[in-house]
């Protein structure tokens, strides 16, 4: 069990780097990966897991989840905004089929996302 701590500790490390550009970046999420952060530092290093957990700006949305499996309505308006923004870009850029595999994510992940509870 040893060896899967620094396993964890890395990909943790690399999920809160990615959500941390996705704050710079409008179509990459930042809330996702510091989940995914969140769930590999409770494997790792709790510290750094109750660390984001008591952050004041990406705690809520991440206990949310945790607790109810719950994504804002903010979020979830943002989520399907930034898809759909995505699946036209790809529309104008690319074409067909690829506009298609867009909308197929579009349509399957955005129903997912407005399932969940709030």
């Amino acid at each position: 069990m040893k060896l899967a701590r620094p396993f964890w500790l890395t990909a943790g490390i690399s999920a809160f780097a990615v959500g941390t550009i996705g704050i710079l970046l409008p179509l990459l999420p930042t809330v996702p990966f510091y989940l995914l952060a969140a769930f590999c530092f409770a494997r790792s290093n709790p510290k750094w897991e109750q660390w984001l957990l008591d952050h004041q700006v990406w705690g809520p949305p991440i206990r949310r989840w945790r607790e109810r499996g719950a994504i804002s309505r903010k979020a979830k308006i943002s989520a399907v905004t930034a898809m759909s923004v995505g699946a036209i870009v790809t529309w104008f850029t690319l074409g067909w089929p690829w506009a298609g595999i867009s909308l197929a994510v579009l349509v399957i992940a955005g129903s997912w996302i407005c399932t969940r509870p709030e």
